[in-house]
């Protein structure tokens, strides 16, 4: 049997990177059409709150993007750092708090794609995170949000597994809800990585818990905030040319969110 470490997924930014970086071209694809469609000026400068391993970071600084990032895990940061010098670029992603940080100066773009803003435990840090990252915004800039929403209508997606790899390194990964509380807008998930090396195997097994959010409470959060206006909003397939229109039944979105 496969050795299992239980332990913080975010500690292994080499799997964690290789494993949520697969969609990356269509991302980038998806993020420059975002930029060149919904910002209201020319896209210069990029931010990245919680930016974990910086997985398109690097990948739109090889494009001519100023890119910078924070994240609270201190070895993803030095991942993302290490790669960034590799290539040439300036280290500039830090360790902070997505939901309480200030720019030395606003950027054109920030986005952020993968659930993370529902680590936030609480309403008043989410609120926090969304006037930061507002407030390091041109006018006119955006933030483009992807999260999961809790569906209140039809099916809910209580798990779901992919295959990654790269280079003689494969990982099979398993996400799965262990328990909701809609009440205490708690959802508890299990994941697995199932990581395979040319000497070695073994699982990595975690945890986490996140807030949820339906598309009402979403909205009502938008209006509270008041920093943005929503310019659009589209599935996790990434296609600008197919619009989502949220509704009860939604569940993946990504916000395109314009700074007033």
């Amino acid at each position: 049997m496969p050795e299992v470490i239980y332990g913080n997924l975010y500690d292994y930014p080499r799997y964690y990177d290789l494993l949520f970086g697969a969609d990356w071209k269509a991302e980038i694809k998806f993020l420059i059409g975002c930029f060149e469609r919904f910002c209201k000026r020319p896209v210069k400068t990029v931010f990245e709150p919680a930016c974990g391993t910086g997985r398109l970071l690097d990948k739109l600084a090889k494009r001519g993007y100023q890119v910078s990032g924070n994240d609270l895990n201190p070895r993803a940061v030095e991942y993302c750092n290490r790669r960034l010098k590799r290539l040439g670029f300036p280290e500039t992603v830090e360790v902070g708090d997505m939901s309480d940080f200030r720019l030395k100066r606003p950027v054109h773009a920030a986005f952020n794609l993968i659930n993370t803003v529902r680590h936030l435990p609480t309403e008043k840090a989410m609120e926090a995170h969304l006037r930061c990252t507002g407030e390091s915004l041109v006018k006119g800039g955006i933030y483009l949000l992807g999260l999961h929403l809790t569906p209140t209508e039809g099916p809910r997606m209580d798990g779901e597994s992919w295959t990654a790899r790269r280079g003689q390194v494969t990982i099979k990964s398993r996400m799965w809800t262990k328990e909701l509380d809609l009440k205490g807008r708690n959802e508890k998930l299990g994941i697995r990585f199932d990581v395979k090396t040319p000497t070695k195997s073994f699982c990595i097994e975690d945890e986490m818990n996140y807030r949820t959010y339906t598309a009402r409470q979403m909205a009502r959060l938008l209006h509270k905030v008041g920093l943005f206006e929503v310019a659009g909003t589209f599935d996790f397939l990434y296609d600008l040319n197919d619009p989502l229109e949220v509704d009860e039944t939604t569940e993946d979105v990504v916000y395109v969110l314009r700074r007033k």
